[in-house]
């Protein structure tokens, strides 16, 4: 049996780079895992005055997650933090109060930027917001991508040879994660 794992790509941006390492990922993942990834692009903005009668949006991607056997983010980083987006569908997937899509469920998180830093900045801003909204966090290994802007082909293929190792030891340590969690 494969876990359902939804992988959030941060950015909305066409030819993101984190739309184009989470289908990387998506690639490598062992046969214990079905990797979906999701693009962000139709999410309404959080407004708790919606919460009464949620958009229909807020409810597809709440019940995508509810569904879901865990979670991966692949976030850019945008001002020392995550995109807006990304943020926004967290407020929307978090709520209502008590009662978090992400609860329970096994959280990756990738950061990634064609500088040379990786985007940790975003990556700790993911390690402050998602305690106390969703399960446990992979702790090890840490991945903060950097230097991104070379790594594709045109098609968006992963060509950068070494990055593949990084991402092929995360996506089998985190299928261990979810067993763990899971078993």
């Amino acid at each position: 049996m494969a876990y359902n794992i939804v992988v959030i790509a941060g950015s909305l941006r066409k030819d993101s780079f984190s739309l184009k390492v989470a289908n990387a990922l998506a690639k490598l993942a062992p046969a214990s895992l079905k990797l979906e990834v999701v693009t962000l692009a139709g999410i309404s903005f959080f407004n708790q005055d919606l919460e009464g009668a949620p958009p229909a949006d807020w409810l597809a991607f709440r019940e995508k997650l509810q569904k879901s056997d865990g979670v991966i983010f692949v976030t850019p980083e945008y001002n020392r933090a995550i995109p807006g987006v990304l943020k926004n569908a967290i407020d929307v997937a978090s709520r209502p109060y008590g009662k978090s899509s992400f609860n329970g469920k096994p959280v990756g998180i990738i950061s990634n930027s064609p500088g040379p830093l990786g985007g940790v900045s975003a990556a700790k801003t993911l390690q402050n917001i998602l305690p106390g909204i969703a399960g446990p966090i992979l702790q090890q290994p840490e991945i903060y991508l950097n230097a991104v802007g070379d790594a594709f082909d045109a098609e968006g293929n992963l060509t950068k040879e070494s990055l593949k190792p990084v991402l092929q030891a995360y996506i089998d340590a985190f299928a261990a994660h979810v067993a763990k969690h899971h078993g």
